[in-house]
């Protein structure tokens, strides 16, 4: 294989387990699983999460939902963020539930449906009065109440604690339904119990990342990464003191040097940022990014190491996983992670 990710099931099943000890039986645990699973491979991911015991997941799309329920998917599905006039029947078919975001499309549920609150993050969901809302969802099918919090790792922020309070006062006048939830990974991770409810919505942290909080309190979930990134070595080859490297000349060999090629570049997801400046794990040792990172081809500095064409060389892994790639190229570890291509072949193992 050119360039591929091995994801551990076991490392998925930990993790879910971490978050569910974390939250207590009271609280149900929705793991997310959209933007295939943040390119774990949402259908073999939830499967696991299913056998798991996950009595919901959480999708962005209807696309993502039905692809869930074609494979055999059989758990509660939540669709976050497209309830659209052309694609509602298809909640009904395929037994998918939706997340409404305006009071003029409660009317038109006709399965049950969980209602999205604009608390100030100012983005999808309500922000009409609580007596707005009470009218509008009486003898309708509400099953849950949500909303999504802006700055939840900024606790010099007071964003988080306007955003609860707001919620709360909306609760006090609707009720509460089945299911109240406003928390992804970081209210969870960082145990802030008031901005649970009854049920969460974890991503990062199944698979294995917990974004650092700015002022935080001790962190109180420990997951650890699900996937390793990998990519062969096609090339390897010295060049002479002075000669350049890849797209524009943007490395100069101060010495002689020794370079290897990998069957990986941006098109498969390793950022253009990353070049000239990135790293790898090769042959046991962190092996510097040369030159510019370009769509198909990645080259590294191998001089210090005896790689060879065949090699597997690791591009996410310890000690350069999504959150120090983030770092290096800046940007978030999320990216890092949907950034990788569906051309790069996945590979489960336990």
């Amino acid at each position: 294989m050119r360039s591929w990710v091995e994801i551990s099931r076991s490392a998925i099943r930990a993790n879910f387990e971490a978050v569910r000890a974390a939250v207590g039986p009271s609280v149900d645990v929705m793991p997310v699983v959209k933007a295939d699973a943040y390119r774990h491979g949402a259908i073999e991911v939830s499967r696991v999460l299913e056998t798991e015991g996950a009595q919901w997941l959480a999708v962005s799309n209807v696309e993502e939902g039905i692809a869930l329920r074609q494979a055999g998917i059989a758990t509660r599905i939540l669709v976050m963020a497209d309830y659209l006039p052309d694609n509602r029947h298809l909640f009904k078919e395929f037994g998918l539930t939706p997340v409404i975001h305006s009071l003029e499309d409660v009317a038109t549920a006709n399965v049950p449906y969980h209602l999205k609150i604009d608390s100030g993050m100012g983005r999808l969901g309500v922000r009409n009065a609580a007596e707005e809302i009470a009218k509008a969802i009486k003898n309708t099918n509400l099953e849950g109440l949500m909303t999504h919090f802006a700055s939840s790792g900024n606790y010099e922020s007071g964003q988080t604690e306007q955003q609860i309070e707001r919620f709360e006062s909306i609760l006090k006048v609707v009720g509460k339904p089945r299911y109240v939830h406003l928390s992804s990974t970081i209210p969870v991770a960082y145990h802030r119990t008031e901005a649970w409810g009854n049920m969460v919505r974890p991503g990062h942290a199944i698979y294995g990342y917990v974004s650092p909080a700015r002022k935080g309190p001790n962190l109180e979930l420990h997951v650890k990464p699900a996937l390793t990134w990998k990519a062969t070595v096609l090339s390897v080859k010295d060049l002479e003191a002075g000669a350049l490297v890849g797209y524009g000349g943007m490395h100069r060999a101060q010495k002689p040097m020794r370079i290897a090629v990998l069957a990986a570049g941006y098109a498969d997801g390793i950022p253009h940022r990353l070049s000239n400046r990135g790293k790898v794990v090769a042959d046991g040792k962190f092996l510097p990014i040369v030159g510019a990172v370009s769509m198909d081809l990645t080259t590294i500095d191998a001089t210090s190491s005896d790689v060879k064409v065949g090699d597997a060389v690791t591009l996410l892994g310890p000690g350069n996983d999504a959150q120090e790639i983030a770092r290096i190229a800046g940007t978030i570890s999320y990216s890092v992670l949907c950034g990788i291509s569906a051309r790069v072949q996945r590979v489960y193992v336990e």
